[in-house]
């Protein structure tokens, strides 16, 4: 893990870092399975990020002015949250055209990251710039 990465991660409550983890292990696992080994971890607006070579960046976080929830950001200048929308509807709760919401008091952490539809979502960024010429991004 990347040291400021890391640092951010040790600024976490337990519970949401363990949660946190679990979606940057996911976020690899995708990665991986697409066939992309260049993926950057680093700090952008203090929040760990991922970008690909062919994507667009994923972000995630926790915020203490939001205690019971945390989010996965996305570019909201491209189509992804739009495109999640259409495909998956009501599967997520959206923070606009930004943002993935999930609700602390509702996680379960297993059921987020083994949610096929999260997964999808992952790879459709980070294979973004191949792909966002296509009718729903492929799907």
């Amino acid at each position: 893990m990347e040291l400021s990465v890391q640092k951010k991660f040790e600024t976490y409550p337990d519970d949401i870092a363990a949660a946190l983890l679990r979606i940057r292990t996911l976020i690899y696992q995708v990665a991986e399975q697409d066939g992309i080994d260049k993926l950057e971890e680093t700090l952008k607006w203090g929040e760990p990020s991922y970008i690909s070579p062919i994507g667009s960046t994923i972000r995630f976080d926790w915020k203490a002015k939001h205690p019971d929830e945390y989010c996965l950001y996305f570019n909201c200048k491209t189509t992804l949250i739009e495109t999640f929308k259409e495909i998956y509807g009501e599967t997520f709760v959206y923070q606009g055209n930004r943002a993935l919401v999930f609700k602390i008091i509702q996680i379960d952490i297993d059921a987020i990251t083994d949610n096929p539809a999260l997964a999808h979502c992952l790879s459709m960024a980070l294979r973004y710039k191949k792909i966002k010429h296509l009718k729903l991004l492929g799907a």
